[in-house]
């Protein structure tokens, strides 16, 4: 092992040690006796009728879209500007000065511990799944010509119905680099992070947004709806971004010979992506307080991914720069956190769709704990819009972070736009079929029937589980 390969692990190590430490920090930062002294934070100042909490987000995503070659000093940039504005004058939503910032930070600390082990922990996922040689027998599986780029992406749909949607996006392009001889287009990545979001907008255990949905009182069966539009959005998206793929770089008709999988590594893929499912469902159906307090599903991955690094050691050597792109993306997410937004436009499939849009610049769990707040929402359309949109743009979900860091080409704004044309017609066709198939059902009875004592699905938690405040999810996927 060379001395440049012993100092990547060695930084990778105090990577992960810094982040753990720094989220039990985070976690123990704000004792109750702070809470009690927390004092209400005052109206925010505008500029042009605009919060200049926004404009200053703004000018943040605009920086990231332009010095794409900087995006971390760029959001770590803005992460600094918007909190000394809101310590200077307007303080935080649960109060003002050193005090407010870390309540804030307790109150949101568990959201960006799991984005960051799971951001991570499926990075190496990547890398056994990819020292396995099982995307070497791809070919062998896939058709030829642009409608095996097409197959690949229903792959990729299908597995974040029931895997988080970043490991979803992840095996795809793990995938995509070998079948396609390492050549992927920009294009064919948008529709990567697409088919990933879109799969799991249908389901209760596929997003963060639609277990929020399950445990406020959703019916999975109205959740489900979502995939009559996902499913032509994948069409749509995945049919021009597998032509894309096939002039860029053809895929392999063959597999090579004489490829021996390694069964070890591909148990290893298995037990990770198990551990993270049974968390997520066990703690869901059984222990939701449990999911406001630690980071469940990705403690859980992080300790799969130890305990099988004694069957198989993992490639710490991506460690460093994954960690530069998670930073990136809690930079991100703590700055949209920040934003004063309490309430949304009236419940109708205008908002529903508008939101869609909103979700590529701006965290979707807020988004939709205050939809859920409010009421009224067709749900099969708030988890379409809220789940699909943030393909639009690679920053917009953690799925594009993800892939991005495997593909760091894909860290251009325009680009991505150029070439992902087709994600956004996806989400604007798919949502207009599903109007016209199903219809608008608004849910007028939702609050209603969670604030009944005898309501929530899992004992009394759901009463627990979303502040009608803070925008708070009680775990993310």
């Amino acid at each position: 092992m060379s001395q440049r390969q012993v100092e990547a692990i060695r930084g990778s190590r105090r990577l992960i040690a810094l982040g753990a430490i720094a989220a039990i920090a985070l976690g123990g930062l704000v004792s109750p006796a702070w809470a009690a002294a927390g004092v209400a934070p005052v109206e925010p100042i505008y500029l042009l009728g605009i919060p200049v909490d926004f404009i200053l987000f703004a000018l943040t995503l605009l920086g990231v879209a332009i010095f794409h070659h900087h995006t971390l000093q760029v959001a770590l940039t803005g992460l600094a500007a918007i909190t000394a504005y809101k310590l200077a004058f307007t303080g935080f939503k649960f109060g003002v000065g050193l005090t407010g910032l870390g309540l804030h930070l307790q109150h949101e600390w568990v959201i960006l511990a799991n984005l960051f082990c799971l951001l991570m922990g499926f990075a190496l996922l990547s890398r056994h799944f990819e020292r396995s040689r099982v995307p070497d027998e791809m070919p062998a599986f896939l058709p030829d010509g642009w409608k095996g780029g097409f197959a690949l992406l229903v792959v990729v749909f299908v597995l974040s119905s029931f895997l988080d949607n970043i490991a979803a996006a992840l095996i795809g392009g793990t995938m995509a680099r070998h079948v396609f001889r390492g050549k992927v287009h920009i294009g064919y990545l948008a529709a990567i992070v697409a088919a990933s979001n879109a799969g799991g907008s249908g389901s209760v255990v596929g997003d963060t947004t639609t277990t929020m949905m399950w445990i406020d009182g959703v019916s999975p069966l109205v959740v489900i709806e979502a995939y009559v539009a996902a499913s032509v959005a994948l069409v749509i998206f995945g049919i021009p971004a597998a032509m894309q793929q096939h002039r860029h770089s053809p895929i392999l008709k063959d597999a090579p010979r004489g490829v021996k999988i390694e069964w070890t590594r591909v148990a290893i893929v298995a037990i990770i992506l198990v551990a993270a499912i049974l968390a997520n469902v066990v703690a869901n159906l059984r222990f939701p307080a449990l999911l406001d307090a630690i980071p469940v599903i990705g403690l859980a991955v992080c300790a799969a991914i130890l305990a099988t690094a004694l069957l198989r050691r993992p490639d710490w050597e991506v460690m460093p720069e994954t960690f530069k792109g998670t930073i990136f993306l809690l930079a991100l997410v703590t700055s949209a956190s920040m934003m004063p937004v309490e309430t949304l436009p009236a419940a109708a499939w205008q908002t529903a769709l508008g939101l869609g849009f909103v979700s590529a610049v701006f965290d979707n769990i807020p988004l939709t704990a205050l939809a859920l707040k409010q009421g009224g929402y067709d749900w099969g359309f708030l988890a379409y819009a809220v789940g699909f949109g943030g393909s639009m743009i690679w920053f917009g979900s953690s799925a594009g972070v993800a892939l991005a860091n495997m593909y760091p080409e894909a860290k251009s704004v325009g680009l991505w736009l150029r070439h992902g044309w087709h994600v956004a017609i996806a989400y604007v066709i798919g949502f207009f079929v599903m109007l016209a198939v199903l219809g608008w059902n608004a849910d007028v009875e939702h609050r209603k029937r969670v604030d009944l004592p005898s309501a929530p699905p899992f004992g009394n938690s759901v009463a627990t589980n979303f502040d009608a405040t803070s925008g708070m999810s009680p775990r993310l996927l």
